[in-house]
C-alpha cells in the first residue's frame, strides 16, 4: 500500500509519517515545497529514514518521477518529493507518479490569526489546492482513499446549548480560514458524489505536542516558559484571551485517528476527533506553568487578541469512536509536559 501525506514537514503529517512507517506493507510518500522547514522531519533523518526522490524542480513528467520512484523509493523509508499543491500541473506530475492508494491531505494555510491578514493567499491555497489535488486523481485514473483535515473551526459561533458539538451542527465560521476548511469540505462531497472520489473528512478539534509550531497558543506558552527558565527573557508571559474554552487532544492521538478514518470510515462521511473536555486557555496555561519551578508574571496583549474568536469548542466524537474504535490515550498534562520539553531542548 502507498500513503500519500500532503505536507509531511508539519507536524501532524511528520508524527503521521512516524505512525504509517511503523505499519508492515505501508509505504510513505510526502510532498515537500522548496521553502518548507525540515526540522519536524529531524527525527527521521537522525535514523535514516527519510529519502529525497526529487528535489530542485526537475521533474518534467510524471513518466519520469514513476522511473525516479522506481529506481529510488524504499519501503523502510519516508520518500519525499517537491511538489506544490497551488499548481495543478505538479500534483498532476506527482499523483501520476505515485499512484497512492491512500492520500493525507494536510497541507494548508492552518494559522487562523494569519488568515485576517492573508484572507486570499488562504482561501486561494486550501481550496484551490485540494481541487487540484481531486482533479489529479481524477487524471491519473486511480481509486485511492482520501483523508481531507477539515477543522472545529469550521463551526465558528457555537451557542451554549449547542456543546458537546455533534457533526450536525450548523456551521458558522469566524475567519477566513475556517471558511476555507468548510469550503474543502464542501468539496470532497461534492467530488464524492460527482465522481465517486472516496473522500472522508476529519472535523479534527484543537491538537498540539511535541513540533507545535511556536504561533499556536499552547507552545507559545511552552517556548516562553522555557526561554524565562533559560533566562533568555525577562519573566513576563504574555498572553491573549484566556477565557476561550478549547478541546485539546495530543497530536499524535489525532493522527492515529487520521489512519483510522480510512481503515474503518465510510466515504462521504465527516466525523469529529477530539478529547470530549473542554478547557479554558487559562486552565491549559495554569497545567503548563505547574510544569515548572519558574515564577512568572501573566500579562495580556492586544495583538494577541483576534477581530472575531470563537468561544468555546468541544467534541461530540461518539460517530467516530462508534464507527472506528478510536479513543485519545495520552493524557493533557502529558502532552504539554512533552511540549515543554521540546522547547527545552531548542532555546
Amino acid at each position: 500500500m502507498r500513503a500519500l501525506i500532503t505536507g509531511i514537514t508539519g507536524m501532524a503529517g511528520s508524527h503521521l509519517a512516524e505512525l504509517l512507517l511503523g505499519f508492515e506493507g505501508v509505504e510513505v510518500y510526502g510532498t515537500y515545497r522548496w521553502r518548507s522547514k525540515m526540522e519536524n522531519l529531524q527525527s527521521l533523518t537522525s535514523q535514516g529514514k527519510l529519502k529525497f526522490i526529487a528535489e530542485g524542480g526537475n521533474i518534467s513528467s510524471c513518466h519520469t518521477l514513476a522511473c525516479l520512484l522506481e529506481e529510488q523509493a524504499e519501503a523502510s523509508k519516508v520518500n519525499i518529493i517537491e511538489a506544490d499543491m497551488a499548481d495543478a500541473s505538479s500534483m498532476k506530475k506527482l499523483i501520476g507518479a505515485v499512484k497512492p492508494d491512500r492520500i493525507f491531505h494536510l497541507a494548508a494555510q492552518s494559522y487562523v490569526p494569519a488568515s485576517w491578514n492573508a484572507p486570499g493567499e488562504t482561501l486561494s491555497l486550501n481550496i484551490l489546492g485540494q481541487v487540484n489535488i481531486f482533479e489529479a486523481v481524477r487524471d491519473a485514473g486511480i481509486d485511492p482513499f482520501i483523508h481531507i483535515a477539515g477543522s472545529s473551526e469550521e463551526y465558528g459561533l457555537v451557542y451554549p446549548d449547542e456543546v458537546p458539538i455533534r457533526e450536525t451542527n450548523p456551521l458558522r465560521p469566524l475567519s477566513p480560514y475556517a471558511v476555507s476548511k468548510v469550503a474543502q469540505e464542501m468539496l470532497a462531497w461534492q467530488y464524492h458524489r460527482s465522481y465517486g472520489l472516496k473522500t472522508v473528512v476529519t472535523r479534527g478539534f484543537n491538537h498540539t505536542g511535541p513540533r507545535r509550531g511556536h504561533v499556536f497558543v499552547t507552545s507559545s506558552f511552552a517556548r516562553q516558559i522555557a526561554e524565562i527558565e533559560k533566562g533568555r527573557r525577562s519573566p513576563v508571559l504574555c498572553v491573549g484571551d484566556l477565557d476561550s474554552k478549547r478541546d485539546w487532544t495530543d497530536v499524535r492521538d489525532i493522527v492515529r485517528g487520521y489512519w483510522l478514518s480510512l481503515e474503518k470510515g465510510i466515504p462521504g462521511e465527516v466525523y469529529n476527533i477530539g478529547s470530549g473536555v473542554a478547557r479554558s486557555v487559562g486552565e491549559m496555561l495554569d497545567v503548563l506553568l505547574n510544569l515548572t519551578s519558574v515564577k512568572v508574571e501573566v500579562q495580556q496583549d492586544p495583538s494577541r487578541m483576534r477581530p472575531s474568536d470563537v468561544k468555546i469548542l468541544l467534541a461530540d466524537c461518539d460517530k467516530f469512536k462508534e464507527q472506528t474504535g478510536w479513543a485519545p490515550q495520552i493524557p493533557f498534562e502529558d502532552t504539554l509536559r512533552d511540549l515543554l520539553d521540546y522547547w527545552r531542548e531548542r532555546v
